[in-house]
């Protein structure tokens, strides 16, 4: 689990997170919604450690990260998966190098140790045998899959995923997000989605919280937050014509 308590964020004189306080639940899909702006990557960043907060903790069960010395915050950050939004996968590697980077710099395991955890983590996303190809050689949905399994390559229990469904057909972003939401229940991870995709929210939306102009004005289920009367939840989830229609359909019942 990790929870933030009394988070803020300043740059300046400009106050970006104002009293932050949530809990990420273990083995559930959290996620974190919002406009352009609203303050989702800098929460992250504060959470993963890449800024410090104004004031406030981010506490992994209980501690509090940045209160911790530099080895402790190393064997949390080995911890934590991380898929990026444009994959960042190394170009002039193969996808099992992309793969065994993690394991060469964070682990002493032998090279059948990890060519047989990259060999797992590519089956579990569907991928078995594309070892030897390179990320101009694969798909939009496959590079995400190829992003999936580096990030659980370290079998962390903390998977941070930013923006997965970024640039992908809505078939396709569906089985990103089921595959997300399957690692997380299997493995028992606290993952962390920082999304705008309503299609998300309604497929994998276990804890969802909205952020409005760095502040928490919402925290509940996929189910509930189409139920909502907070003005500016319903202005962000009904923003499209398409959600516009169900809500109108829903009213008709």
């Amino acid at each position: 689990m990790i929870k933030t308590v009394d988070l803020y964020k300043s740059f300046g004189e400009t106050e970006v997170l104002t009293e932050i306080n949530t809990e990420f639940e273990r083995g559930k899909t959290n996620l974190i919604i919002g406009a352009s702006g609203s303050g989702k990557t800098t929460l992250t960043k504060c959470i993963v450690g890449l800024i410090k907060p104004t004031k406030g903790k981010v506490l992994y069960e209980g501690k509090d990260f940045h209160a911790m010395d530099f080895q402790e915050k190393k064997e949390i950050r080995k911890k934590i998966g991380f898929l990026f939004q444009g994959g960042a996968l190394f170009d002039s590697q193969t996808v099992e190098e992309n793969l065994q980077f993690p394991l060469d710099m964070f682990t002493n395991q032998t090279a059948k140790e990890k060519l047989d955890r990259v060999n797992f983590c590519l089956d579990r996303v569907n991928l078995k045998g594309v070892n030897k190809l390179y990320p101009a050689e694969l798909s939009g949905g496959m590079k995400k899959r190829v992003g999936i399994a580096r990030a659980i390559a370290m079998k962390p229990q903390y998977l941070f995923c930013d923006e997965p469904n970024s640039g992908l057909d809505p078939k396709t972003s569906i089985l990103i997000d089921n595959l997300i939401k399957e690692i997380t229940h299997e493995y028992d991870i606290t993952t962390i989605v920082i999304t705008h995709d309503m299609n998300s929210v309604l497929e994998i939306g276990e804890n969802v919280m909205f952020i409005h102009e760095g502040r928490k004005l919402w925290e509940g289920s996929r189910r509930e937050i189409l139920e909502t009367n907070n003005r500016e939840v319903v202005e962000f989830v009904y923003a499209s014509s398409f959600m516009q229609t169900i809500r109108e359909k829903a009213n008709l019942k």
